[in-house]
């Protein structure tokens, strides 16, 4: 079995090289270093994406709309230096960590969304949207939050996969249970 594809999307050569330095030895590592290389590389067979925001041809956003409109079974962590707003919302992101990224943060991220890609799209959804209300959680006072109904309707989303998570649950064994979940981890 070969090691899981990463492309990282940077602009930055210092950055890129660092961020390919952190991962070449557990992963195959691609570069793209603007939007339209990133288009051209990502492809089916990449398992990771690691995508910045702003490039100097074009937005990492509209990169992930390319991925997601492709139907690449990729998951996505936007890389970036660009403060979290309400917009991430409507992105088709897995993670977002803000810049700068440690390498064991990096790593932990890449290894959360290989095993996120284990599971089915009731789980995969689940920990997007939960990820988006933890960085909008910690970025954005309670009051803003409330008042904004793309974010009610994240967490009214969130509650309904919660039970539909734990309606499936009830259905597994306990060896099912801990197979599937075994390698969960926080990023």
């Amino acid at each position: 079995m070969s090691d899981p594809s990463v492309l990282v999307v940077e602009d930055e050569p210092d950055i890129a090289a660092l961020y390919a330095g952190f991962l070449e030895e557990r992963y195959a590592v691609d570069v793209a270093e603007t939007a339209a290389e990133a288009i051209d590389r990502v492809d089916a067979a990449v398992d990771v994406v690691l995508l910045d925001r702003r490039l100097p041809d074009g937005s990492g956003d509209d990169v992930l709309g390319h991925i997601r409109e492709e139907g690449y079974d990729c998951r996505v962590a936007m890389v970036t230096a660009v403060e979290p707003d309400f917009d991430i919302i409507d992105m088709g992101f897995d993670l977002y960590l803000t810049k700068p990224v440690s390498r064991s943060k990096l790593l932990a991220a890449i290894d959360t969304l290989l095993t996120r890609s284990e599971y089915d799209d009731l789980v995969q959804e689940a920990a997007a949207l939960a990820s988006k209300r933890a960085v909008l959680s910690s970025q954005k006072p309670a009051a803003q939050r409330e008042e904004n109904e793309a974010y009610a309707e994240l967490v009214d989303r969130l509650e309904d996969l919660d039970a539909d998570i734990d309606d499936l649950g009830e259905s597994l064994s306990t060896d099912d249970y801990r197979a599937m979940f075994r390698d969960l981890g926080e990023a």
